[in-house]
């Protein structure tokens, strides 16, 4: 979609810190980071959120997973620990309709988060 800043950021018309990349998933650094780490995991195709997932984005979604902790490994986080938050939906606050996860670290959180 060539409206998403996501894909835009995908096909490289926008640029970013890329900061891990497989054949289905980009991470890069957040623009407006909401922790010392904070990267967004995404799948290279347009898919809106959680709540759009279909049949056959299994596969997607386990690269998704293995690419946040891979991120999370890359970061320094994985002894210390961090948070992987999605966002569904303008109430619970996505602003980019393309599925992203956060990837948090480097501070203490608490719960519940919001």
């Amino acid at each position: 979609m060539s409206d998403c800043i996501f894909c835009q950021i995908v096909d490289g018309s926008i640029p970013s810190t890329t900061v891990y990349e497989d054949e289905d998933c980009l991470a890069f650094e957040d623009l407006n980071p909401q922790a010392p780490v904070h990267a967004l995991v995404i799948p290279k195709r347009h898919i809106i959120s959680l709540a759009k997932i279909q049949e056959g984005d299994q596969s997607v979604l386990g690269q998704l997973m293995i690419a946040c902790s891979r991120v999370a490994q890359q970061k320094g986080l994985a002894e210390q620990g961090y948070r992987v938050v999605t966002n569904i939906g303008k109430e619970a606050g996505q602003t980019v309709f393309h599925l992203h996860f956060h990837v948090l670290g480097g501070r203490g959180f608490h719960w519940p988060p919001g």
